[in-house]
């Protein structure tokens, strides 16, 4: 007996409790797909995967030409499809696609594969569509954005931006048309998108989960509704579903006859130039969102409302100078930069932008606080059980606010016995208790530091390593798939048996056996572990803002060179994994910003407890190779034997082939070279914070392989 599968319903984007900005963002690109695309930014577990995937329901159908794998229009089809030509082709009508792009996917399965060796032997173009094809003229939601490989990434948006996928090797080329609505989501706690890649998305949201006891209730008793009965639940929302729908529809059909006068286009170009934002795309993305809000809310004329909500959503991801300037805009500095640049259009007989002439929300078209079916923004929803609903998108929400970020350390240690003395910068003793945390110094461009050897980690800027991209080295057999073509070797490992194989004419007679692959060496990324001495030693105010100035100048090099990190503080009797290995140099910086100083140096105890981390990371991940950075001056005051613990700590390091370099923060005239012994018995190396400057003019080229060499 054969069981049938069938396909839950999906959960209904009209069931979706508060988010009001996230369902608004999704809303305007699902009216206006001009707009760019939406990158939701949140905390796990908050319904950002059910939000986005219950949209595609609301997409209307789409006609599509019979057979082509490619989605072409039967009124306008592409003229280089690979499918093509369709003249006369017939027609079919199909839901919206929602295609999925999985973290893991490789290259070929983005863009599509070309058959290379029936490319060779029969001089045919044998492509397989990849998930961009797939895509076209529907949704392409990428969850865990953030967690692609960057090579990804720019083949995403790249496509995105110019509407069509490109695929060359060897010499063959193969293009299709590729517009789609795109879609991403990420958990900023496991990194941060590049500024250059956050600004190829036309909106971003952030999303938290309600502290509100009630939506809270709402949300649990809807998901246990539907998780009881899936279809009764979509049912019961058919209605809200069908009204949002013909919403969609309605402003798909008014939007061409919306009209951006010159106070708003003003407004606009006022708003990015006074936020300092980057080049042009972010004025082009507001004005498409400000038409798209207006015709959302069931009007032809821009308002102000509409210029200040767009400038919320498109403006705030644009803002980020570095990985630790957190999203965000001055909602104050943007209704003074909107009251300046007001007023009334001088070619439009519509109502003022300058705020003062606004349309009696009780009006004809409800204004854009109506809630109703001529207001802005989302449909209404109940509370789930018969309570009034929330406020509604179109009341211009503002963004949530980012989530306070909790202490990094923790409940406040006992303090430690201080050790003997020590003179601070200033002249003073150093106390032995805890110290209160001091700022960090003015980043700085740091040297690279590599890892000896090659590698085979994952893509990234830092040591040599065998990857996918970067310069050819060599050729191999392939081991499963075939990768980059090795033309060359692949036509000298054929030529030998063209006579055996009855070769006739021009053709080359390629066999699977005869490709080789590339080898290729690249970049990889690491696992940069900072272990930072946070002990009375380095107290002293001076000192430690310069060290936190360097291992914040560390952190931003390892966010360049696409590194995983971690950090381990150690002080007073112990050690303290303060950030276990990650990849959100944020949260990083956080932990560094208020790290506490003072008592005891128990240097080995630092040691030992990176050991065990690099330990479990080993189990983890074998192919991150990890880079060590003690920042230290070298001192070992706490516990029995300090030194000569440490010493053999830094010697188990060594053991294991750990790379290691040792930023010796040791001040004054008189110095001891403490970090120096560290380093050698690391097999290591050491550096200055001087020397740790790219544009130091005593510094030396240095890497961790010359100096292992040296050792």
């Amino acid at each position: 007996m054969t069981t049938a599968h069938h396909t839950a319903p999906q959960y209904p984007f009209t069931a979706v409790v508060g988010m009001d900005d996230l369902r608004l963002a999704l809303l305007l690109n699902a009216v206006s797909p001009a707009v760019g695309g939406v990158l939701v930014r949140g905390e796990k577990g908050t319904a950002k995967s059910t939000a986005v995937r219950a949209l595609s329901a609301l997409m209307p159908q789409v006609d599509v030409v019979s057979g082509c794998r490619f989605a072409c229009a039967p009124a306008a089809p592409d003229p280089g499809c690979p499918d093509g030509p369709h003249e006369r082709a017939a027609a079919e009508e199909r839901p919206t696609r929602m295609v999925e792009l999985p973290v893991g996917a490789s290259e070929d399965r983005l863009v599509g594969a070309l058959d290379i060796e029936r490319a060779l032997s029969e001089g045919v173009k044998a492509f397989e569509p990849g998930l961009l094809a797939d895509a076209h003229r529907g949704i392409l939601y990428v969850d865990e954005v953030n967690l692609l490989h960057d090579h990804l990434v720019d083949l995403l948006l790249d496509a995105a931006a110019m509407g069509a996928s490109y695929v060359e090797r060897e010499g063959v080329s193969v293009r299709h048309a590729a517009r789609f609505l795109l879609v991403g989501t990420m958990n900023p706690e496991e990194g941060e998108l590049r500024p250059q890649l956050l600004d190829r998305f036309g909106l971003t949201v952030e999303v938290a989960a309600s502290r509100e006891p009630d939506e809270r209730v709402s949300v649990v008793r809807r998901r246990l509704a539907y998780d009881a009965d899936p279809a009764g639940f979509a049912a019961g929302w058919a209605a809200e579903e069908d009204a949002l729908r013909g919403r969609i529809a309605a402003a798909r059909e008014l939007l061409p006859r919306v009209t951006l006068g010159d106070g708003a286009l003003r407004q606009i170009a006022a708003t990015c130039a006074a936020f300092e934002v980057d080049g042009m795309r972010a004025d082009i993305v507001m004005a498409r969102t400000a038409t798209a809000l207006t015709a959302w809310a069931g009007r032809t004329d821009v308002l102000e409302e509409d210029v200040r909500q767009a400038a919320l959503l498109a403006l705030p991801h644009r803002r980020r100078r570095n990985p630790f300037d957190a999203p965000g805009l001055d909602e104050d500095k943007l209704d003074r930069t909107l009251e300046e640049f007001g007023g009334a259009d001088e070619d439009t007989d519509g109502p003022g932008t300058d705020g003062e002439d606004d349309p009696d929300p009780d009006g004809p078209d409800g204004g854009p606080g109506g809630g109703g079916p001529d207001g802005g923004g989302a449909p209404p929803q109940d509370s789930g059980d018969g309570g009034p609903q929330e406020s509604s998108p179109a009341q211009s929400p503002e963004l949530p606010h980012q989530q306070e970020r909790e202490s990094a350390e923790g409940p406040e240690r006992p303090q430690e016995q201080p050790a003997a003395p020590e003179q601070s910068e200033e002249g003073a003793p150093a106390a032995g208790g805890e110290k209160a945390a001091v700022g960090a110094g003015e980043p700085f461009r740091t040297r690279r530091l590599d890892v000896p050897g090659l590698g085979e980690g994952a893509d990234g800027r830092r040591s040599r390593a065998r990857t996918a991209h970067g310069r050819t080295t060599g050729a191999r057999r392939p081991h499963g798939a075939l990768g980059k073509l090795h033309l060359a070797a692949t036509v000298q490992a054929a030529a030998p048996h063209q006579r055996a194989r009855g070769r006739h004419g021009r053709g080359l007679v390629v066999r699977r056996d005869d490709l080789r692959e590339a080898v290729r060496e690249g970049r990889e990324g690491n696992l940069v572990l900072f272990v930072v001495d946070a002990s009375g030693s380095m107290a002293a105010r001076k000192r430690m803002s310069a060290v936190k100035g360097a291992v914040l100048s560390l952190l931003l090099d390892a966010y360049q060179r696409r590194d995983k990190i971690g950090m381990i503080t150690f002080r007073g009797t112990g050690a303290e994994l303060a950030l276990p290995p990650t990849s959100s140099v944020e949260a990083g910086a956080a932990r560094l910003e208020q790290l506490p100083t003072g008592g005891r140096t128990p240097l080995s105890e630092g040691l030992l407890r990176a050991h065990e981390v690099l330990r479990v990371e080993r189990m983890r991940d074998a192919s991150r190779r990890p880079l060590l950075v003690v920042v230290t001056d070298g001192r070992a005051t706490g516990g029995p034997e300090p030194v000569v613990r440490a010493a053999r700590a830094a010697r188990l390091l060594a053991a294991e082939g750990t790379a290691s370099v040792v930023v010796d923060c040791e001040a004054g005239p008189v110095r001891l070279g403490l970090a120096g012994e560290l380093a050698r018995d690391l097999q290591g190396t050491a550096v200055t914070l001087d020397e740790l400057r790219a544009d130091s003019v005593s510094a030396l080229v240095r890497t961790v392989q010359g100096n292992r060499k040296a050792a």
